[in-house]
């Protein structure tokens, strides 16, 4: 009880320094505008203005979070603990009755609050009309939707945590962040598909390997946990048959969404020790 105590009083510090610099004002309002623009006007080029579709709303959207969420965490996260190094204020938050996992802890939940907080808000009014146009069938998709770029975001939040712990100095561990985001967002993607062209379907990425692979990449777990929730988006994404059946399955999806998670601020946990 003693730690559980000690974890949230220092999640609830960083929170609220986090709601005093308005990041999660800035990053609602960002997720706000993006959000309600693609689901009103992202029909234009066919014509049509307003709600289309609970599956080309959510297509649309899944694009968007794969970009936004993991830069967003990851600058969220990146100075964690080196920036508590560099203002020397980590020794003082060390030399309190608190173990280093708890701290580490802390500062992940108090992150991920204020992370969870504006990407919640920044959703909202888009569920609310939502819910207008298509009912409780259009929502609980919706919310399948949030629930998984809610899980995007805390793995990232976890590499961001772990670069902060490996990092010596704030600003290697910034561009260290914006390297990552690059590999897993931009670059990762590319390489399979150019070792698949390059082994022109015989290599070792034939077959469900070059889908198994999709699982090293977060933001590819996203995408898989998306389109199979929807029957529609399997096939608008065109990869309806790249996916074996045994991935094609939300839980299993998020379950190793939740490695993701639990597995970055394992190692992170592990470096800290000293």
């Amino acid at each position: 009880m003693e730690a559980a105590r000690q974890i949230l009083t220092l999640a609830a510090k960083e929170f609220r320094e986090r709601m005093r610099n308005r990041w999660v004002l800035a990053v609602a309002l960002v997720f706000t505008l993006f959000s309600l623009a693609i689901t009103y006007f992202g029909g234009s080029a066919q014509g049509q203005i307003g709600p289309r579709s609970i599956e080309f709303i959510i297509a649309s959207l899944v694009s968007l979070v794969i970009y936004l969420i993991p830069l967003i965490a990851l600058l969220l996260g990146f100075d964690a603990v080196v920036g508590e190094r560099e203002r020397g204020s980590l020794d003082l938050l060390l030399a309190l009755p608190i173990t280093r996992l708890e701290l580490l802890l802390g500062k992940y939940l108090g992150l991920a609050a204020a992370l969870s907080l504006s990407t919640l808000s920044g959703f909202a009014l888009v569920a609310g009309l939502l819910w207008q146009q298509f009912g409780w069938a259009g929502l609980y998709h919706y919310l399948g939707f949030v629930l998984s770029a809610l899980l995007l975001g805390l793995a990232f939040l976890s590499l961001a945590v772990l670069l902060s712990v490996l990092a010596r100095e704030r600003t290697r561990a910034s561009g260290l962040a914006i390297a990552l985001w690059f590999f897993f967002v931009l670059v990762f993607d590319l390489v399979l598909l150019g070792l698949l062209v390059a082994g022109a379907g015989g290599g070792w990425l034939a077959g469900d390997a070059l889908a198994y692979a999709l699982l090293l990449n977060p933001a590819d777990v996203f995408r898989i946990l998306n389109i199979f929730s929807l029957e529609d988006m399997r096939t608008l994404y065109g990869l309806g048959t790249l996916v074996p059946p045994a991935m094609a399955k939300p839980w299993l999806m998020g379950l190793v969404m939740g490695v993701w998670i639990v597995l970055p601020l394992a190692l992170a946990r592990w470096r800290f020790r000293t």
